[in-house]
């Protein structure tokens, strides 16, 4: 799989010259790529041009509290907070959001957002405002870049991967009402006042095990989604704004039928979830 050839593919698959893309991706499902994430990363750029801009999770999972990790390390929880690095938007690595992110982050004019856990990186010409808000409580809210994407009418793009990745979800899980929405806390270590802090706040509690399901429904509903091969993955591509405003009272109703079954989801973030 070539440059070309993947800008090809793209180009089918309706990405355009100056759209506003969110990219979720496997790199290993593309096929055999010449030059591997260097060669997807400028494919992908070819196809939005300059006057687009691409849009990658980098979350941070190894900066978050401990206890919202792992239960089974109680007894170190302290020394981990003590411990942990300072959140550096220059440098943090990212964790489980794959080679094409990581390359992504450390890009020229790349920007990221500040938030320590589910940072959102842009570039392009709306690289600034789209990492510009990214509150502590609000990581996939409406204090986010999600919110942004929301208000700009992005795209999301799938490549080799599901539904179950589409982090904008967690923008329409925000605007539901469900019985049994609730709060988690977290934590992480900042600067505050040019002194190393160990934050805390309270943030919604996400799941994703409903994500491909809601898809669906978009879909059956007359919900716009274009799809296709790039190399040797399958792909999708779906507009972000009219799939928040399936989404939200879609949850609702569907996560309320859930409750009153007295079933239980299991699902949310995690430290291998990769959204």
């Amino acid at each position: 799989m070539t440059r070309s050839r993947l800008a090809s593919d793209l180009g089918e698959l309706g990405v355009s010259s100056g759209m506003a893309v969110m990219v979720h991706m496997s790199l290993k499902s593309l096929g055999r790529v010449v030059g591997g994430e260097q060669t997807v990363l400028d494919a992908l750029r070819d196809v939005v041009g300059p006057s687009g801009t691409l849009v990658v999770p980098t979350q941070s999972w190894q900066l978050c509290d401990p206890a919202f990790l792992d239960q089974e390390l109680a007894e170190w929880w302290p020394t981990i907070r003590d411990h942990l690095p300072v959140h550096d938007p220059r440098i943090t690595p990212t964790r489980t959001m794959g080679a094409v992110a990581e390359l992504f982050r450390t890009a020229p004019g790349t920007l990221r957002s500040g938030h320590p856990h589910r940072s959102i990186s842009a570039n392009g010409p709306h690289a600034v405002a789209i990492p510009a808000t990214h509150d502590l409580d609000s990581p996939v809210g409406e204090r986010s870049p999600l919110k942004a994407l929301y208000d700009l009418d992005a795209s999301v793009l799938l490549l080799g991967t599901t539904p179950a990745k589409i982090t904008a979800l967690h923008l329409a899980e925000h605007r539901a009402h469900w019985p049994g929405k609730h709060l988690v806390g977290n934590g992480a270590a900042l600067i505050r006042d040019g002194h190393r802090t160990w934050v805390t706040w309270e943030e919604l509690h996400v799941e994703d095990d409903d994500f491909i399901e809601v898809v669906d429904a978009f879909i059956a509903d007359g919900g716009h989604r274009h799809t296709g091969p790039v190399g040797d993955a399958p792909a999708q591509l779906l507009p972000i704004r009219t799939l928040v405003d399936f989404a939200a009272p879609w949850f609702s109703a569907r996560r309320a039928r859930r409750a009153d079954r007295g079933d239980v989801d299991d699902g949310g973030y995690g430290r291998t979830s990769g959204r």
